[in-house]
Protein backbone atom coordinates (compact mmCIF):
# COMPACT_ATOMS: atom_id res chain seq x y z
CA UNK A 1 0.00 0.00 0.00
CA UNK A 2 1.37 3.61 -1.13
CA UNK A 3 0.60 6.37 1.63
CA UNK A 4 0.37 9.73 -0.25
CA UNK A 5 1.66 13.24 1.79
CA UNK A 6 -2.56 14.28 1.91
CA UNK A 7 -3.05 11.07 3.01
CA UNK A 8 -0.51 11.18 5.69
CA UNK A 9 -1.39 14.87 6.51
CA UNK A 10 -5.32 13.26 7.19
CA UNK A 11 -3.82 11.08 9.45
CA UNK A 12 -2.74 13.52 12.13
CA UNK A 13 -4.77 12.92 15.52
CA UNK A 14 -6.26 9.18 14.31
CA UNK A 15 -6.51 6.07 16.16
CA UNK A 16 -5.90 2.26 15.36
CA UNK A 17 -7.68 -0.41 16.64
CA UNK A 18 -5.79 -2.74 18.94
CA UNK A 19 -5.14 -5.87 18.02
CA UNK A 20 -5.65 -7.62 21.40
CA UNK A 21 -7.47 -10.68 22.76
CA UNK A 22 -7.91 -12.39 26.31
CA UNK A 23 -4.75 -14.33 27.85
CA UNK A 24 -2.05 -13.32 25.68
CA UNK A 25 1.48 -14.38 26.47
CA UNK A 26 2.58 -10.85 25.21
CA UNK A 27 1.39 -7.63 24.43
CA UNK A 28 3.21 -5.34 22.53
CA UNK A 29 2.38 -1.53 23.17
CA UNK A 30 4.01 1.02 20.80
CA UNK A 31 4.34 4.60 21.80
CA UNK A 32 1.95 5.74 19.63
CA UNK A 33 0.56 5.51 15.62
CA UNK A 34 2.93 7.49 13.33
CA UNK A 35 0.92 8.75 10.07
CA UNK A 36 1.94 6.19 8.19
CA UNK A 37 0.47 3.59 10.84
CA UNK A 38 -2.72 5.88 11.03
CA UNK A 39 -3.26 6.01 7.25
CA UNK A 40 -2.62 2.38 6.86
CA UNK A 41 -4.61 0.94 10.20
CA UNK A 42 -1.84 -1.08 10.49
CA UNK A 43 0.74 -0.92 13.90
CA UNK A 44 4.31 -0.68 13.07
CA UNK A 45 3.60 -0.30 9.46
CA UNK A 46 5.75 2.60 8.11
CA UNK A 47 8.90 1.14 5.96
CA UNK A 48 12.08 0.73 7.21
CA UNK A 49 10.04 0.43 10.82
CA UNK A 50 11.99 -3.01 12.64
CA UNK A 51 9.42 -4.33 14.61
CA UNK A 52 8.36 -7.00 12.47
CA UNK A 53 11.68 -8.05 11.55
CA UNK A 54 12.73 -7.85 15.25
CA UNK A 55 9.74 -9.47 16.21
CA UNK A 56 10.90 -12.71 14.30
CA UNK A 57 14.58 -12.72 14.60
CA UNK A 58 13.77 -12.45 18.15
CA UNK A 59 11.95 -15.94 17.88
CA UNK A 60 8.56 -14.86 18.05
CA UNK A 61 6.93 -15.81 14.67
CA UNK A 62 8.02 -18.23 12.62
CA UNK A 63 8.44 -16.24 9.67
CA UNK A 64 8.67 -11.96 9.63
CA UNK A 65 4.93 -10.97 9.13
CA UNK A 66 4.04 -7.69 7.21
CA UNK A 67 1.80 -5.33 8.95
CA UNK A 68 -1.15 -6.58 6.46
CA UNK A 69 -0.83 -9.46 8.56
CA UNK A 70 -1.09 -8.32 12.17
CA UNK A 71 -4.70 -10.04 13.06
CA UNK A 72 -2.20 -13.47 13.36
CA UNK A 73 -0.58 -12.14 15.65
CA UNK A 74 -3.31 -12.91 17.91
CA UNK A 75 -2.58 -17.23 16.77
CA UNK A 76 0.97 -16.64 18.27
CA UNK A 77 -0.55 -15.50 21.69
CA UNK A 78 0.95 -11.60 20.72
CA UNK A 79 -0.70 -8.86 20.49
CA UNK A 80 -0.10 -4.92 20.00
CA UNK A 81 -1.67 -1.66 21.40
CA UNK A 82 -0.32 1.58 21.78
CA UNK A 83 0.54 4.05 25.08
CA UNK A 84 -1.40 6.92 23.70
CA UNK A 85 -3.52 6.14 20.81
CA UNK A 86 -3.57 9.43 18.26
CA UNK A 87 -0.89 9.34 15.66
CA UNK A 88 1.51 11.88 14.95
CA UNK A 89 4.65 12.79 13.12
CA UNK A 90 7.14 12.48 15.89
CA UNK A 91 6.40 10.80 19.49
CA UNK A 92 8.05 14.19 20.90
CA UNK A 93 4.89 15.56 19.65
CA UNK A 94 3.26 13.87 22.67
CA UNK A 95 2.74 15.76 26.16
CA UNK A 96 4.12 13.74 29.63
CA UNK A 97 0.41 14.00 30.48
CA UNK A 98 -0.77 11.82 27.66
CA UNK A 99 1.61 9.52 28.70
CA UNK A 100 0.72 9.13 32.70
CA UNK A 101 -3.21 8.94 31.17
CA UNK A 102 -1.67 6.22 28.99
CA UNK A 103 -0.43 4.51 32.04
CA UNK A 104 -3.46 4.05 33.45
CA UNK A 105 -4.78 3.01 30.52
CA UNK A 106 -2.76 0.24 29.73
CA UNK A 107 -3.45 -1.05 34.07
CA UNK A 108 -7.21 -0.88 32.59
CA UNK A 109 -6.50 -3.23 29.18
CA UNK A 110 -4.28 -5.37 31.39
CA UNK A 111 -6.69 -6.26 34.33
CA UNK A 112 -9.44 -6.84 31.32
CA UNK A 113 -7.25 -9.09 28.97
CA UNK A 114 -4.69 -10.37 31.32
CA UNK A 115 -1.55 -11.03 28.99
CA UNK A 116 1.19 -12.72 30.82
CA UNK A 117 3.29 -9.92 29.84
CA UNK A 118 3.39 -6.65 28.36
CA UNK A 119 6.63 -5.31 26.77
CA UNK A 120 6.90 -2.08 26.23
CA UNK A 121 8.48 -0.33 23.16
CA UNK A 122 9.86 2.56 23.84
CA UNK A 123 12.27 3.19 27.03
CA UNK A 124 11.15 7.32 26.99
CA UNK A 125 7.50 6.48 26.81
CA UNK A 126 7.78 4.58 29.83
CA UNK A 127 10.27 6.40 31.69
CA UNK A 128 7.86 8.99 31.31
CA UNK A 129 4.05 7.55 31.70
CA UNK A 130 5.33 5.77 34.63
CA UNK A 131 7.29 7.97 36.32
CA UNK A 132 10.43 5.75 36.33
CA UNK A 133 13.32 8.18 34.98
CA UNK A 134 16.31 5.59 35.76
CA UNK A 135 14.30 2.83 33.94
CA UNK A 136 16.69 0.67 31.47
CA UNK A 137 15.71 -1.64 28.73
CA UNK A 138 14.84 -5.35 30.07
CA UNK A 139 12.74 -6.86 32.72
CA UNK A 140 11.12 -4.15 35.24
CA UNK A 141 11.08 -4.94 38.89
CA UNK A 142 7.15 -3.78 39.04
CA UNK A 143 4.52 -5.02 36.62
CA UNK A 144 1.53 -3.76 35.58
CA UNK A 145 -2.00 -5.00 36.58
CA UNK A 146 -1.55 -9.14 36.33
CA UNK A 147 0.54 -8.51 34.15
CA UNK A 148 4.79 -8.75 34.22
CA UNK A 149 6.82 -5.78 32.51
CA UNK A 150 9.43 -5.92 30.20
CA UNK A 151 10.47 -2.79 28.23
CA UNK A 152 12.35 -2.96 24.89
CA UNK A 153 13.63 -0.65 22.42
CA UNK A 154 11.74 1.74 20.06
CA UNK A 155 11.89 -0.32 16.62
CA UNK A 156 11.74 2.78 14.77
CA UNK A 157 14.41 3.22 11.93
CA UNK A 158 15.34 6.65 14.08
CA UNK A 159 16.51 4.62 17.14
CA UNK A 160 20.49 4.87 15.81
CA UNK A 161 21.31 3.23 19.10
CA UNK A 162 20.08 0.13 18.24
CA UNK A 163 21.10 -1.80 14.96
CA UNK A 164 18.57 -4.67 13.57
CA UNK A 165 20.87 -7.08 15.44
CA UNK A 166 21.11 -5.57 18.54
CA UNK A 167 17.32 -4.59 18.37
CA UNK A 168 16.80 -8.51 17.95
CA UNK A 169 18.80 -10.00 20.42
CA UNK A 170 16.84 -7.64 22.93
CA UNK A 171 13.47 -9.13 21.62
CA UNK A 172 15.11 -12.34 21.64
CA UNK A 173 15.84 -11.83 25.65
CA UNK A 174 12.12 -11.60 26.45
CA UNK A 175 11.08 -14.55 23.93
CA UNK A 176 13.72 -16.27 25.91
CA UNK A 177 12.72 -15.37 29.52
CA UNK A 178 8.92 -16.11 28.62
CA UNK A 179 9.94 -19.54 27.52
Amino acid sequence: MTVDRRALADAYGRTIPDVIDAGLKVLFVGINPGLYSAATGRHFARPGNRFWPALHRGGFTDRQLHPSEQQELLAYGLGITNVVARATARADELRPDEFVAGAQMLAAKAADFGPQWIALVGITAYRTGWRQPKAVIGEQPVGIGPSALWVLPNPSGLNAHYTPDSLAAEFAKLRERIG
